[in-house]
């Protein structure tokens, strides 16, 4: 009792002691120790809390922000959240090293982990072949910090439970939920205008079809834990809550995409609700891809005609934008940054031009055809717009090859695991999952985040809740039949 009260003691004294000195070096106009408690507390969870600080970064994902000022050749870095995941990375790896933790991880034989390996190891090839190293390795050290800590590190978090789970959701939910309403308080303000839903959601996002994207991925998330939490009130009432702010930010995200990817996942659900074969649904798109080919001149002769703009407020209006081909310059834009992700792979088809680069080499391989109002020669326009033909031209066909497979292997997978299990839990967690991810890839076909924290945080620690489910919550089940 004695030695705990010493202990207390000496910790306020030393805090006193902190608290003085630091008072006289800001008085002095030197603030270089006032982050020094945060990174004591970082240190602290690193060595013995290394679950919590998982939790911790979670968290600050949605209220993070680019520090773009601070970056060097053209890649800022999200605070606080990359610094802390390249901390816990490092953590991870040198536990991993001393304790040979890969001796017992059953997960790092899953298709699915394998397939991340050999992505994250050709990435590695393509920067030292890529036209601008220095950007690729930036590139490569940034996808290995959200890999490593948000699908690795997380799988030995999520394999001890299903309350881990629902810990990883909640701690990216409810931020969210904030930003979401700052962001509608802001909209609100201004009249909800489509003008100023292009930007409301700065510093928080960087755009407005970002923030749809990242709305919609966790919509499926939140009914399924309505499902899973109904006989819990209190946090049921807190999801309820929660949905109606998600839909109401999606609506007013102004998010062409964000708004077909939740029909194209409540269409995949469908198809289990109803257990329809997969014979059935290839006959069926078979049947259609055959139908858009021979009528694709009636097909395309409609599509020019079509002059709906994506400026409009009118829901139905922006929706039928999505196919105007002759004047909306979003979507001719994207045509153009598709046809130079085209001419990139073709001029280096094996390697590609190097993993982060596109942004700084796609501006020559522009045709003058193609250039809208919005075309940008400076290499400050963004990316591919796909997350497809991005590895393309960046990582070549092995890149692309990579990012095909990882997507079928998961959604293969957790399609069988749904189907099979008789678990409720984990049946509404995997369709939960599946559906978000849906969600997001087909999104992906228009849009690419994997680069920013708020996608790739929660998409890279769903892969790992899938995996989780699969490779011991699933076994655990059985095992006990």
């Amino acid at each position: 009792m004695k030695t705990f009260f010493l202990s207390k003691l000496g910790t306020i004294l030393l805090c006193l002691v902190f608290i003085c000195v630091n008072a006289l070096l800001i008085a002095n106009e030197y603030y270089f120790l006032i982050p020094l408690p945060l990174l004591l507390l970082v240190v602290y969870l690193g060595l013995f809390r290394l679950d919590t600080l998982l939790l911790t970064i979670v968290f600050c994902t949605p209220f993070s922000f680019n520090f773009e000022d601070l970056s060097t050749g053209g890649i800022g870095f999200y605070f606080p959240t990359e610094p802390l995941l390249f901390a816990l990375m490092i953590i991870f790896i040198c536990k991993s090293i001393i304790n040979k933790d890969w001796k017992y991880s059953y997960h790092l034989k899953h298709p699915l982990s394998i397939i991340i390996i050999a992505q994250l190891t050709w990435i590695l090839i393509t920067t030292i072949s890529s036209e601008l190293p220095v950007i690729s390795l930036k590139f490569f050290l940034s996808r290995s910090w959200f890999i490593l800590p948000m699908y690795f590190f997380s799988i030995h978090i999520f394999k001890r439970g299903f309350n881990e789970i629902h810990k990883f959701f909640f701690a990216f939910i409810i931020p969210l939920t904030i930003v979401l309403l700052i962001t509608l308080f802001k909209h609100a303000s201004m009249g909800f205008s489509e003008e100023a839903g292009h930007w409301v959601m700065w510093p928080f996002f960087k755009d407005h079809t970002s923030y749809g994207a990242i709305i919609a991925l966790f919509i499926p998330v939140i009914i399924g834990l309505i499902r899973l939490n109904k006989q819990h009130y209190s946090k049921k009432v807190i999801l309820q809550i929660a949905l109606v702010v998600f839909l109401i930010a999606l609506y007013f995200s102004y998010t062409r995409a964000a708004w077909l990817s939740i029909i194209g996942a409540i269409g995949v659900y469908l198809l289990f609700y109803f257990k329809i074969s997969f014979k059935w649904i290839a006959l069926v798109l078979s049947v259609i891809t055959i139908g858009l080919v021979i009528n694709s001149t009636e097909i395309n002769y409609l599509l020019q005609k079509n002059n709906a703009e994506h400026t409009t407020e009118n829901f139905s209006e922006r929706l039928e934008s999505m196919s105007n081909i002759s004047s909306d310059a979003s979507n001719l834009e994207r045509f153009n940054r598709w046809n130079c992700a085209i001419k990139l792979f073709k001029e280096r088809p094996v390697f590609g031009w190097g993993p982060g680069t596109y942004s700084f080499v796609y501006s020559p391989f522009q045709d003058a055809s193609d250039l809208t109002i919005i075309s940008t020669n400076f290499g400050n326009g963004g990316n591919a717009h796909s997350e497809y033909l991005g590895p393309l031209a960046e990582q070549g066909f092995v890149g692309m090859i990579f990012m095909v497979l990882l997507l079928v292997c998961f959604f293969y997978r957790a399609s069988w695991l749904y189907i099979n299990t008789k678990n409720q839990s984990i049946k509404t967690i995997t369709m939960m999952v599946l559906l978000s991810l849906v969600t997001y890839f087909s999104h992906g076909i228009l849009n690419n985040y994997l680069d920013t924290d708020k996608a790739s945080v929660p998409i890279w620690a769903m892969m790992a809740i899938f995996v989780a489910l699969d490779c011991y919550h699933s076994k655990n089940v059985l095992s006990k039949k």
